[in-house]
């Protein structure tokens, strides 16, 4: 395959992802488990960076943080704190995908399936990191009235529990089952068509 061919593959195949990770946010924002949206939107992110790259991971992480706008999930946040809310969202899908790619691109000499099950682990630990990070720094008076109506004694508690327990256990798992399974499934339907 010439250097022009692949760079056509590449940036069809970003095509597909970005359409993918925007789509799946948007339906997922009517998937609920609490107060937020659980979303799926983690996997393409995965694989998109684990096919293309650190930096595609990036990308696809943007589109997904664009898309959280677009769907409504960064609502309650934004009539708090607007400069917060969009530091927040676009910094922790920014870096989820591209630490995803770098996880990635670090492992997969030693072992494709560990690289690409630690880079679905590494994704939503960042993604849901950076949320949390941004709970603090920027919400966290609104965040401990939250808790405090929901019983919660503690804001950190109130945080893990409450705002992204479930949430992350889901997307986590999620990950790690099919993340490996997509990206198989891809590079097997490159290697038939070669």
């Amino acid at each position: 395959m010439n250097k022009k061919t692949m760079d056509i593959h590449t940036l069809t195949g970003l095509g597909i992802f970005t359409a993918i990770v925007f789509v799946l946010q948007m339906l997922g924002a009517f998937i609920r488990f609490g107060p937020f949206s659980i979303s799926l939107t983690l996997i393409p992110i995965v694989v998109g960076a684990a096919l293309y790259g650190p930096g595609a991971g990036a990308w696809l992480g943007f589109v997904f943080s664009v898309a959280v706008f677009a769907s409504g999930d960064a609502g309650a946040f934004l009539v708090v704190n607007a400069i917060g809310t969009v530091i927040t969202v676009i910094a922790k899908g920014t870096l989820a995908g591209y630490a995803a790619g770098l996880v990635f691109r670090a492992l997969q000499k030693v072992n494709m399936w560990l690289a690409v099950i630690c880079a679905a682990i590494v994704c939503p630990v960042v993604n849901t990191g950076l949320f949390l990070v941004g709970c603090w720094l920027f919400f966290l008076e609104t965040v401990a009235g939250w808790g405090a109506a929901m019983g919660f004694e503690s804001v950190g508690k109130y945080m893990i529990l409450g705002l992204v327990g479930a949430n992350f256990l889901f997307e986590v798992l999620s990950n790690i089952v099919l993340s490996p399974v997509i990206l198989r499934l891809i590079r097997y339907g490159r290697k038939e068509k070669a």
